[in-house]
């Protein structure tokens, strides 16, 4: 995979940026089988003479003309994306401009040094028609807007930049877009440049792609915005925060799910930028702890077995084994259940049932300001898996069994009333470990409570069954 310093220029076939079938770039092809008219523009005046001249010349030799003429050819094609209204025409202006553009990138700098040459905004005219109600205009002025900003010598103004990305990201969210291919492009254009990373985090576009990702989306959507976290993690700072918005169990899930290699190898690119990245190596065996909890050895161990055309994945594979397993050799029963909790995705593993863990590590929920306690509550409060409320209610009786100030620090964090809730939950699990946790909170003579457990227990359900609840709290 390539390093940060290549991916301003990687080429867009390499990273199979778009496909050459999507909608934006069939009904391009389509356009420029069009003719337009310039005459009957001149005749009514809506165009000038300098500009019919301009526009007919870029229509018969674009490359020539624009060699020789290119503050022209720009004010010409800014002048037409001003004056002319008719959504058929637009398109065709918009398609030129992104012909020319995409046969030789640095014909970006004849729009910036036209713009500053006669003081005017680049973006505005782009920026303006993101407003049409035609889709095909929308998404060819956001294609060409990214040309602008990641192929010139001059970023995007950080007001305009948070438009723009406040757009792409509300466009990849709008239900069953045709054009989602496009966007997710202009995307990873974006994002290959650190300036941009912040501004898109800042519009909440980690957790926009990540709930994408979690929604059934082809293959090829996967691929672009799995890319786009991929060139994120570049930013150390942003591989360390990356994680507290679960992309790692996503990532597992897809990586479980895919038969398609190009998703397989840009996943494990992520990962391995998620261990190499950090500059801080705690946070690097959290993630390499949050992959082994969500399976990944487990994945990997399946793709050593696979012949791959890629070098990349082999790599990819081999060093991410050996990390993950050199973690679990070092991994701790709290560092195991603290990743758990932190994943969300709590289950009965062994760590929870073992007295001597919570003996030993009851206290520990209380640091980082009860940071995990916390989480547990967090929840006990918005988890509707009946497994997960389950172990949550267990986890709490157990803190305030072991940890003296438990209660108080509980109640404090509203905690109780979510469990005394709990206690009229659909799913009869669910209840009887509100129960069990209810009575861990309200009794102080433990004797006495491990006596009722054991009859408790006589009625416990199986994990996952439904056997019907009793006793008091």
């Amino acid at each position: 995979m390539a390093d940060v310093k290549d991916l301003i220029n990687l080429p867009d076939d390499n990273i199979d940026m778009i496909a050459a079938t999507s909608v934006l770039q069939q009904q391009a092809a389509d356009i420029r089988t069009k003719t337009i008219n310039w005459a009957s523009y001149m005749q009514s005046q809506m165009i000038s003479q300098e500009d019919y001249n301009a526009i007919s010349a870029l229509d018969t030799a674009k490359a020539a003309y624009l060699q020789k003429n290119s503050a022209q050819a720009v004010k010409t094609l800014l002048n037409l994306l001003a004056h002319v209204s008719k959504d058929q025409t637009i398109q065709y202006i918009l398609v030129m401009i992104d012909d020319l553009l995409q046969e030789e990138r640095s014909r970006v700098d004849y729009f910036h040094e036209y713009a500053k040459h006669h003081k005017e905004c680049v973006w505005g005219p782009f920026l303006n028609l993101l407003n049409r109600q035609d889709g095909f205009i929308v998404n060819m002025s956001s294609r060409i807007l990214a040309k602008l900003a990641c192929w010139g010598h001059e970023l995007m103004p950080k007001s305009d930049l948070n438009f723009y990305l406040q757009f792409l990201k509300d466009q990849l969210t709008v239900n069953a877009n045709e054009y989602i291919q496009s966007v997710a492009r202009c995307l990873q254009m974006m994002l290959r440049i650190d300036e941009y990373r912040f501004a898109f985090v800042s519009v909440d576009g980690i957790s926009t792609l990540i709930s994408i990702l979690s929604s059934r989306v082809n293959f090829q959507v996967q691929y672009q915005l799995v890319f786009c976290l991929w060139v994120l993690t570049f930013n150390p700072l942003l591989a360390s925060k990356m994680n507290k918005f679960s992309v790692i169990p996503i990532l597992a899930d897809i990586l479980n799910d895919c038969a398609k290699e190009k998703v397989t190898r840009i996943i494990l690119a992520v990962f391995r930028n998620l261990i190499e990245k950090p500059t801080d190596p705690q946070v690097a065996k959290e993630h390499c702890i949050a992959m082994v909890q969500c399976k990944v050895l487990k994945q990997l161990s399946i793709l050593e077995q696979r012949r791959f055309d890629d070098e990349d994945i082999s790599a990819d594979v081999e060093f991410l084994t050996e990390k993950l397993q050199s973690s679990v050799q070092d991994l701790s029963s709290f560092d195991e259940y603290a990743t758990e909790l932190r994943s969300a995705r709590l289950e009965w593993s062994p760590v929870h049932k073992s007295p001597k863990f919570w003996r030993e590590n009851a206290h520990r929920l209380n640091e980082k300001n009860y940071e995990l306690l916390r989480i547990l509550v967090h929840l006990l409060e918005t988890s509707k898996d009946h497994i997960i409320l389950s172990v949550a209610c267990f986890d709490i009786g157990e803190y305030v069994r072991h940890y003296p100030r438990g209660k108080h620090v509980l109640e404090q964090l509203g905690g109780k009333q979510i469990v005394m809730q709990l206690l009229a939950h659909e799913d009869p699990n669910v209840r009887y470990e509100a129960l069990l946790a209810v009575q861990k909170l309200m009794v102080h003579n433990w004797e006495y409570l491990g006596k009722q457990l054991e009859k408790e227990s006589e009625n416990q359900p199986q994990k996952g069954g439904s056997a019907p609840i009793s006793g008091k709290a």
